[in-house]
């Protein structure tokens, strides 16, 4: 299958149209709302649960925007809804009630947050809640696993990799080199077969990125873009962009 026209169609709000400073924290309810007002596809995460649930997070930890602590993987999905956020009444999400809230007006872009361990059950989560939501949906991954997972298990749903020309930062140490040579590259591309790629708008352009739209047609999404020089790039290199901090065309 072909990606989608809506998926390039509209810029897509990072984490939803979020602004700490009006208190409108990322992957919330009312981020979502603000995005779906400005007519902007949404970009999300998900994390798993210790019961198996998909929750829209993006940190595997709570801290950075919650009270509390521990791994979101610890804990089930009601005690993340009892999580009290910083600066917001809001409760944490599940996929199904994002589902819910969006109901179709605009396309979801979801990302599937990994360990790298060959966990798939956050995959097989989202593909029972995607089968009966008829909005628009792409998914997402940068572990290539879980985009041959969702290869296996949602086929007729768009799904992307998420990557960046090099692996060496701290954030990566985590995986083996074996695990970080095959990121490399899209070398993985003809396992996984990748309706789109979504990259870093920093190492753009790149080689793996231009075959990838060039040569095989591949739409290219570019993250996350915040200043005008970012904006510049994206505009240049890829056929749109995963955004925050400003709303286009505002």
């Amino acid at each position: 299958m072909r990606a989608p026209d809506w998926l390039t169609a509209r810029p897509v709000a990072h984490r939803g149209l979020h602004d700490f400073a009006r208190g409108i924290i990322e992957n919330m309810p009312a981020a979502v709302t603000a995005a779906i007002a400005g007519n902007f596809a949404i970009e999300v995460d998900l994390q798993l649960t210790a019961d198996g649930e998909a929750m829209v997070h993006h940190d595997d930890a709570l801290g950075r925007l919650t009270e509390g602590s521990g791994t979101l993987l610890g804990k089930t999905a009601a005690e993340l809804k009892a999580v009290n956020f910083r600066d917001t009444s809001e409760r944490m999400m599940s996929l199904g009630d994002l589902c819910a809230l969006v109901a179709g007006r605009v396309p979801l872009v979801i990302e599937v947050k990994s360990h790298f361990d060959g966990d798939r059950r956050l995959v097989a989560r989202m593909a029972e809640v995607l089968s009966g939501y008829s909005g628009p949906a792409a998914v997402m991954s940068f572990d290539p696993d879980q985009v041959l997972a969702l290869r296996q298990t949602i086929p007729d749903r768009p799904r992307g990799i998420i990557a960046q020309a090099n692996y060496d930062d701290a954030y990566w140490y985590k995986l083996t080199p074996e695990q970080r040579r095959g990121m490399l590259h899209l070398r993985h591309a003809f396992r996984t077969r990748p309706h789109f790629v979504a990259f870093w708008v920093n190492q753009l352009p790149a080689p793996a990125p231009w075959i990838a739209r060039h040569v095989f047609g591949l739409p290219l999404l570019t993250w996350t873009v915040r200043t005008p020089e970012q904006r510049e790039r994206a505009a240049r290199y890829a056929d749109q962009m995963i955004f925050e901090g400003f709303v286009p065309g505002g």
